[in-house]
């Protein structure tokens, strides 16, 4: 018997489809999805400027790659 994996979207979207969950509890939920990357983005690029040259080389990025992705606005991929 095959089954069928759902994404968290699309099992969103059923729910929602079968008034099962709210249209604005959605949104919210989106809401914090997003808010949560956005987070883990800003800590991550943070943490990624205070890295010493030898741990930088490590993970294969110059000084200059690394201090260029610390910079990005926290928005962006």
């Amino acid at each position: 018997m095959a089954h069928h994996m759902q994404t968290p979207a699309s099992h969103l979207a059923y729910l929602t489809a079968q008034n099962r969950i709210p249209a604005a509890s959605v949104i919210a939920l989106r809401v914090a999805v997003v808010l949560s990357k956005w987070g883990q983005r800003r800590r991550s690029r943070h943490a990624l400027h205070q890295l010493p040259p030898h741990l930088l080389r490590d993970i294969g990025l110059t000084p200059a790659e690394a201090e260029r992705e610390s910079r990005r606005v926290f928005w962006r991929m």
